[in-house]
């Protein structure tokens, strides 16, 4: 069996080498003639799986081990009998916990605010309800805003009265265009102009989702606080719009070492139900031990004692803007930043909490 795979998934060889040949790839730059023989493809969200790569090859299974499907051409997949998986959840804890952390390091008094700061959340999935239970760790109010699913545990409100509310708002959508309720440029003049100008805003989901160009000019205007891990051009990104944002990561909210075994996990189950095999393997063995720093000092005392040591995001911003040459982030640096990204681990694997 031949298996194409991003070169950036994690555990491949454990998972999958018992089955065939694996070919590591670049994802981004995939092309037809690469997976034309090729039995599967495993992706990530940067491969824009189509007709366009996959109408003359053989392939019958593909995975992505990521959240969304976006990138996956699900109608042309179905039409060609190919089945496909995705990992939906497979790093919400991680994203929940990138959330938390950006916030500590915009507004480091917010770890004594309790529930005098509300924050927002856009999408209540995976990753939207498992932020809402880390944020109540910390004392926090919670309110969230999704048409398609009821959290009791929330409480929820409308579009409009979230803007309104929310001392923070929280991105955690998938990018639609179309339906009653799409999501592309959610985040537009006119809902920005509704939030608090003292509100931070974080997105972590998809990066058009906020249309950049009004969200420059709020920032302009408003001086607004506000964190990027991804970005409507992405992979292109401008210097100027850097030079706005308070916090900014090259698409790596989710880049836990337990996220992404965990998403080649999924697609690794998907797979063996594909083909018939016995799925024995599981990602837990394959994880170090690190190092331990929640004890029976309550939380609050060690974010504050050891978040740095935890996960360094300041780091992360500081990589991203070095990318920057002639007024632009190269591609090749983003992408590289992204390739040799030393996974974090999760607070859980420091005996931490977790969703």
């Amino acid at each position: 069996m031949k298996i194409i795979a991003d070169e950036n998934l994690a555990f491949t060889d454990y998972f999958f080498a018992e089955f065939g040949d694996i070919n590591a790839r670049a994802g981004r730059t995939l092309t037809a003639v690469d997976v034309n023989d090729a039995d599967a493809l495993l992706v990530r969200s940067v491969t824009q799986v189509n007709q366009n790569l996959i109408a003359h090859s053989q392939i019958k299974f593909v995975g992505s081990a990521t959240i969304g499907t976006d990138h996956l051409d699900i109608p042309v997949l179905e039409q060609q009998g190919v089945t496909w998986s995705n990992a939906a959840g497979c790093n919400a804890q991680a994203v929940a916990e990138y959330v938390i952390t950006a916030l500590l390091y915009v507004r480091p008094q917010l770890l004594d605010a309790n529930d005098t700061f509300t924050l927002g959340i856009v999408g209540l999935g995976n990753v939207g309800s498992r932020l809402a239970f880390m944020a109540k760790l910390l004392g926090w109010n919670v309110i969230g805003y999704d048409p398609f699913v009821q959290r009791d545990p929330i409480e929820q409100v409308e579009f409009t009265e979230l803007l309104k509310q929310a001392d923070a708002i929280s991105i955690h959508v998938p990018l639609t265009k179309d339906g009653e309720h799409p999501t592309y440029h959610l985040f537009n003049a006119d809902s920005l102009s509704q939030m608090q100008p003292q509100a931070i805003l974080i997105n972590s989901a998809r990066g058009a989702v906020v249309e950049e160009q009004a969200l420059i000019q709020d920032i302009q205007k408003t001086q607004r606080q506000v964190v990027l891990d991804v970005f409507e051009h992405e992979p292109v990104i401008q210097e100027n719009v850097l030079d706005l944002i308070t916090l900014v990561t090259p698409h790596i909210a989710g880049y836990s070492l337990e996220g992404k075994a965990r998403g080649t996990q999924m697609i690794y189950d998907a797979f063996c139900q594909k083909f018939g095999f016995i799925a024995h393997k599981k990602f837990e063995t394959q994880l170090p031990i690190c190092a331990q720093y929640f004890d029976q000092a309550d939380l609050k005392t060690i974010l504050k004692q050891h978040l740095t040591e935890i996960y360094d995001i300041q780091c992360d911003d500081a990589n991203l803007r070095a990318c920057v040459k002639d007024g632009i982030v190269e591609q090749k640096a983003f992408d590289y930043l992204r390739k040799t990204y030393p996974l974090r681990r999760e607070w859980a694997a420091h005996g931490g909490p977790k969703a």
